[in-house]
């Protein structure tokens, strides 16, 4: 689930509806920096033992800004054992990327990372997907996020929205798809991943508004699922 910007009554309202729904939480962007209520909402999720990851923008600055064991240090004090890497907003040389994979992993975190690009014209053939996820793998990380940005118009999917259904059949066909996360913040592309990969697929940047309803899908509780 992706938390924008959630106040402490919004987060208390969405654990008490849809908490046990929840598996992971991220922060979007660098919204972690500039929340006032950063503390309390980290509290309420730790209570729910619900694990937060930062937005993948702030690893990317640190990175940038060579200022990665700042951000090491950060998340030890925030109490986060858990972080994203993505080169989806800067390029990043595939062994910068393993590298600071295997130094978090070492470091004792468990790392989340992202394949894919933010732009929509930009068009990756199947084959450097699979290659990209498998170094990913390879470093250490948990599981690999699909990326498709917040508005799901780019990487897995087409700029309509539509599901690029031939590039993850590929990637499926490689990798086991447990050890991927599918972006997918559409209705029409969470109800095409369920019926694909079944009930436990991963999937991420849902909505907390969506968090019920993606239950509902997952069970068969819905029109669009119930055949299953």
């Amino acid at each position: 689930m992706i938390d924008r910007g959630l106040s402490i009554a919004e987060v208390d309202g969405l654990l008490e509806v849809a908490g046990a729904c929840v598996d992971i939480v991220k922060l979007g962007w660098g919204t972690a920096l500039v929340s006032e209520n950063l503390a309390p909402k980290l509290e309420r999720y730790a209570k729910r033992d619900i694990p937060v990851v930062l937005g993948r923008t702030l690893t990317e600055l640190a990175i940038r800004q060579g200022r990665v064991e700042g951000l090491i240090a950060w998340l030890r004090e925030l109490g986060l054992r858990h972080v994203e890497v993505s080169d989806g907003t800067i390029p990043l040389e595939p062994e910068v990327k393993s590298h600071l994979i295997r130094l978090l992993v070492s470091n004792g975190f468990t790392v989340l990372s992202e394949v894919g690009s933010k732009d929509a014209d930009f068009i990756m053939a199947p084959y450097v997907w699979v290659e990209q996820i498998q170094r990913d793998l390879a470093a250490g990380a948990w599981k690999v996020i699909a990326e498709a940005r917040e508005s799901g118009t780019a990487g897995i999917y087409r700029a309509d929205g539509e599901v690029r259904t031939g590039l993850i059949d590929e990637i499926a066909h490689v990798v086991d798809p447990d050890l991927l996360i599918f972006e997918a913040p559409l209705r029409g592309q969470q109800v095409w991943l369920l019926k694909r990969f079944g009930t436990e697929c991963n999937l991420g940047n849902i909505a907390p508004d969506d968090v019920l309803s993606l239950e509902t899908l997952g069970l068969g509780l819905r029109s669009d699922t119930v055949e299953r």
